[in-house]
């Protein structure tokens, strides 16, 4: 065989080799590449950059701007996007509710005071704020604080005109789901110990609701009694027990309990 042929046949069989291996590769497809994750939309939002407590006035250091997902951001935020003085428009707004580290800033919890003391400023418009003596006894044992909801009710002893020298004592709810302002407190040693007792309880209340405070304060001992959280919204199941008061007729050492609505329906006698 010459060398022409060869070389020749050489070519070929590298061409074959070649086409086959073409062939071969020819039904893989092509690795696909992973599209990109969307990118998240966020924005700055004012936040509180450590607890406020109610009635604080807000400094700049009270506050900073934090990233948060644009699409949680709700309508009440403050955004750097919209509002970046926000920071020093805000300095010497008072927190009328409290904010948690972290908690978005919302301008309906703040407000100018104005010059204007801390309780005018946070007080709603035709709203009174009407302050009355407590003690452990009359206030739930010292655990109401300011934004508690309470009712007040009022304890009065007279003269049974039934009973010859006895007396009575009724109680009945005067006011109720009334917002407490402040409690304002004291120190005091008990039993060796120095402890903080509530003396006085500044009460938000209606004109008509301080009036009627001012003239029960005078006849008999008022008492704060406590509401649950979830009972903000059941006023009137409160408001129809306050038709039935509860007397009590002393008769020396002896006392009778009676429960009263329209008439009245003893309850039971305790011997002394």
């Amino acid at each position: 065989m010459n060398t022409a042929r060869v070389v020749v046949l050489a070519i070929a069989v590298a061409a074959g080799g070649v086409a086959a291996f073409l062939a071969s590769g020819s039904d893989q497809k092509p690795a696909e590449v992973a599209a990109p994750a969307p990118k998240l939309e966020t924005t700055d939002v004012l936040v509180a950059k450590a607890d406020i407590p109610l009635g604080q006035t807000i400094k700049a250091e009270d506050m900073t701007w934090q990233t948060w997902p644009a699409a949680t951001a709700s309508s009440s935020f403050i955004r750097k996007s919209e509002r970046a003085s926000a920071v020093a428009d805000l300095t010497g707004s008072i927190a009328r509710s409290p904010f948690l580290a972290g908690e978005p800033i919302r301008e309906t919890k703040l407000v100018k005071s104005n010059g204007s003391g801390f309780m005018a400023a946070i007080l709603p418009s035709g709203m009174r704020a009407v302050s009355t003596e407590i003690s452990p006894e009359t206030g739930a044992g010292g655990f109401i604080l300011p934004n508690d909801r309470v009712d007040v009710m009022l304890s009065r002893r007279q003269r049974n005109p039934d009973s010859n020298g006895g007396e009575m004592v009724s109680s009945e709810i005067i006011l109720s789901d009334v917002r407490v302002l402040a409690i304002d407190q004291t120190i005091e040693e008990k039993n060796g110990q120095k402890v903080v007792v509530g003396k006085t309880a500044t009460l938000e209340l209606k004109p008509a609701q301080a009036e009627m405070l001012t003239r029960s304060r005078q006849s008999g001992t008022l008492t704060l009694a406590l509401r649950s959280l979830v009972d903000a919204n059941k006023q009137n199941e409160v408001e129809e027990a306050t038709d039935e008061k509860v007397i009590t007729v002393y008769r020396g050492v002896d006392r009778e309990i009676y429960n009263c609505t329209s008439s009245c329906k003893k309850r039971g006698s305790e011997g002394g």
